[in-house]
């Protein structure tokens, strides 16, 4: 399934830059979210950063299907391998389920202002109820990254 997600900031390209590959920042946000527990690591060689987001999340309010299939948490491990400060490779797996996210973020600022892309693809490899997963992981992972940008601007503010 074909997926894309865009947030704007306030904000200049290097500063969303910096918030995102910004270990307090992401532990920060992965808490807004809800998790379980989350552990950040961020990790620079030869200029390319790797931000990796390793997180326990409750599965609670899920529908029943999607909750016998994943149990009562979930985990998901989200890299972004930044290969400059406006691109970055993206990916979420899930440790022993079918599942997974893949694909590019960019920024791009405009007028003081950046917007954060993302356009991947996910993938369900359970043959009976694929469609209705990805369709329920769509929905999760984009609530994600309205609470992530929720949390950026707070932080872009001040708020901590």
């Amino acid at each position: 399934m074909r997926l894309t997600h865009t947030a704007t900031y306030d904000a200049s390209a290097a500063e969303v830059h910096a918030l995102l590959t910004d270990r307090a920042f992401r532990e920060y946000a992965a808490q807004r979210t809800g998790v379980v527990s989350a552990e950040v690591e961020v990790v620079e060689e030869d200029g390319v950063r790797v931000v990796t987001v390793d997180q326990v999340q409750p599965t609670a309010g899920v529908p029943a299907f999607a909750r016998k299939f994943a149990g009562e948490t979930t985990r998901a491990v989200q890299v972004e391998t930044w290969h400059s400060p406006d691109r970055a490779d993206f990916s979420v797996t899930t440790p022993g389920r079918p599942t997974d996210i893949r694909g590019t973020l960019t920024l791009a600022e405009s007028g003081g202002r950046t917007t954060k892309t993302f356009e991947g693809e996910l993938r369900v490899k359970v043959p009976l109820i694929a469609g209705k997963l990805e369709a329920l992981m769509a929905e999760l992972f984009t609530q994600g990254m309205d609470t992530e940008r929720e949390a950026g601007v707070a932080w872009l503010t001040g708020q901590r």
